[in-house]
């Protein structure tokens, strides 16, 4: 059985006053997770533009 149905079957057996706190841990994991991709990328852009800014950078994408 997948996690997902494991979980699904979890829930039903749970109270409505736990299933609050679960849907607000779930709600909390999902946030941080797209924090850190974007903290990620964010921190990706300031290494890469050190490569962007090469004048070697610029001729190869002047073709384009």
């Amino acid at each position: 059985m997948e996690n997902r149905e494991v979980l699904l079957k979890e829930l039903e057996q749970i109270p409505d006053l736990i299933l609050v706190e679960i849907l607000r841990y779930a709600r909390f994991l999902k946030a941080k997770a797209a924090q850190e991709k974007f903290l990620s990328a964010h921190m990706s852009e300031n290494v890469l533009a050190k490569d962007w800014l090469l004048p070697e950078e610029d001729d190869a994408w002047n073709d384009l």
